[in-house]
């Protein structure tokens, strides 16, 4: 079969800033119906640059960069002032994963996910007839016990520099004076209007039944409240003070399992970075209960087996990565879990010899089958950030409530949302779960369990060992797709960040069994081509926000997600 190829990458020397060590960027040809030209232009900062979700938040940890902050610092400034100007993913009420990696050479990473309560029980979200229900998305079901405080004082503490009062100043001032919102914001609380006007926050953000309008400020005196006790008195305040009062005085007030044992007990762990090479680069990812790096690192070796990727944008690219992420999602739904409560073959799926065992049963010319690779049964509102400092330290940060406004709950007199990460656990094995995963056994609800997370923070760091590449994204599984595309697209494409950010998207989880691809990201040549190969094909909208920062010639790029909202803010 002659297969199209549809774009790709012209090898166009350039004078941008983008051109790095390993020579000029190139630029790419993306579909004639896509949504974005190439050749547009990054945020620059010869010192330093945060990318979010948000501009406040990145301009937040910029002010304590300037006062003289590092990388960490900055990140735990922009994770707070998150909390309070993105609500609908950043938070104080749900968890995380951090990859650090210090100039010096020391890289760490710390998990700060939620865990199930201790009255968790297996079949707590099933009906009478075996089926799952909503609970385990709404309602104060399903929280799982808060990591995000925790996490982020416990890296201050260990590579900051500066007080945890002098890094959330800040987000207590956007808390206590406001900021004014703008229409992503108003059509976020529309769109999860439904489950929002059931709670405590209805008050404030539904204000006579409708959400806040484009152009209003909002003033959020509780939350500023909250955290300025956090500031004052340190993690434990969260976890046994007042704010732990209030948030239980909440799970009660729904019929919640969350006791003040279950906040009292809550351990952020710091774990083992996962390291890889990728033609030359170091590779740093998040290791369980994040599938992230696992299954990252397992799709860049099995394409690393090809000595050159095929052109961009063609269907013989969209076949090869999606056949590589199928095999790797196989994994990640049969073998992945808490490491807590399951032993998991860490060290089997990021080798690389087993890569090219899978590699080599990719038909070049025909699609596979999900089932007859099985080996065992089986949002979009996360959000992450990537942070550079003028040392050369980078936090690579990936923090989530789960669904928009995470379970709709709302701790009253405390002023911040609670998360449905409950889903995140097998809430019924072998059945799909809010983004369509179906996970085993291994997954399934228990008690102090912390669910098994697609979220992917990763640092890329070049041949000569300098960080080249921070970035991550939110999108329930799309996050592993989103960021590994965002790699291919920098080191094997030869993309400026700005073009990578930009380039269209494709996703598979091998079950449902589909390439799912971004509305005229592909051309109708390619989609020919796949369909005839035997691939069944999914059009979406846009599909993963990702934020990435990328070192270039004299400084470093930052590019917040180009489909969603936010800001890349540098010095």
């Amino acid at each position: 079969m002659l297969l199209t190829l549809a774009a790709g990458c012209a090898p166009r020397a350039t004078t941008n800033r983008g051109d790095d060590a390993l020579g000029a960027r190139r630029t790419p040809t993306f579909p004639a119906e896509w949504r974005f030209r190439p050749g547009a232009r990054a945020e620059f900062g010869r010192e330093a640059m945060i990318a979010s979700n948000s501009r406040e938040a990145s301009e937040a940890g910029v002010q304590i960069l300037r006062a003289g902050g590092n990388a960490v610092d900055a990140a735990v400034a922009v994770g707070y002032a998150m909390a309070v100007t993105y609500p609908v993913a950043g938070n104080i009420g749900g968890g995380g994963f951090m990859v650090i990696r210090l100039a010096d050479g020391r890289a760490a990473t710390i998990d700060y996910r939620e865990v199930a309560p201790l009255a968790a029980t297996r079949n707590m979200y099933l009906d009478a007839n075996g089926q799952p229900t909503d609970r385990s998305r709404v309602g104060h079901l399903a929280v799982g016990v808060p990591g995000a405080v925790m996490g982020m004082s416990e890296a201050l503490a260990k590579f900051g520099t500066k007080s945890l009062a002098e890094v959330m100043a800040p987000a207590i001032r956007l808390a206590d004076e406001g900021f004014v919102i703008d229409s992503a914001f108003w059509r976020g609380l529309r769109s999860d209007s439904a489950k929002n006007v059931k709670y405590g926050g209805a008050a404030l953000f539904y204000p006579g039944g409708a959400p806040l309008r484009p152009g209003t400020r909002l003033v959020q005196k509780d939350l500023a409240a909250t955290l300025r006790r956090i500031a004052q008195r340190g993690p434990r305040e969260f976890y046994e003070g007042q704010t732990a009062d209030l948030l239980v005085a909440e799970m009660q007030r729904g019929g919640g399992l969350i006791t003040k044992q279950d906040l009292a007990q809550y351990k952020a762990i710091w774990r083992e970075p996962l390291r890889t090479t990728y033609r030359g680069h170091t590779v740093l990812g998040m290791p369980p209960v994040s599938s992230g790096g696992t299954t990252s690192f397992a799709i860049l070796h099995m394409l690393e087996t090809r000595d050159t990727l095929p052109t961009f944008g063609s269907a013989a690219y969209a076949h090869l990565f999606a056949e590589a992420e199928r095999r790797a999602f196989i994994d990640r739904n049969t073998k992945l879990c808490d490491p807590a409560f399951c032993t998991v073959p860490v060290a089997e799926l990021t080798s690389k010899d087993y890569a090219r065992k899978l590699a080599a049963t990719i038909d070049p010319q025909h699609a596979s089958r999900t089932g007859a690779l099985m080996q065992a049964p089986t949002g979009l509102h996360t959000t992450h950030y990537s942070v550079v400092d003028r040392q050369g330290n980078a936090v690579s940060t990936t923090t989530t409530l789960n669904l928009g406004y995470g379970s709709g709950v709302y701790v009253t007199g405390a002023g911040f949302f609670l998360n449905d990460e409950m889903d995140d656990l097998a809430a019924a094995p072998g059945k799909p779960n809010a983004f369509g995963l179906i996970e085993g056994e291994q997954n399934a609800v228990q008690p102090g369990k912390r669910p098994l997370s697609s979220m992917t923070p990763t640092i890329v760091l070049d041949p000569r060992g300098q960080v080249l590449l921070v970035a991550g994204a939110a999108g329930g599984p799309t996050i592993i797709s989103g960021t590994t595309q965002v790699i291919l697209n920098v080191i094997d494409h030869r993309m400026t960040l700005a073009d990578a950010m930009r380039a269209p998207r494709l996703h598979h989880q091998a079950r449902p069994d589909s390439i799912a691809y971004e509305r005229n990201g592909l051309t109708p040549a390619a989609l020919d081509s796949l369909k005839a190969m035997g691939h069944g094909l999914e059009q979406r909208g846009s599909m993963v926000n990702v934020n990435a920062v990328m070192r270039v010639r004299g400084g470093w790029e930052g590019v917040s997600e180009p489909r969603s909202v936010g800001a890349a803010v540098g010095y």
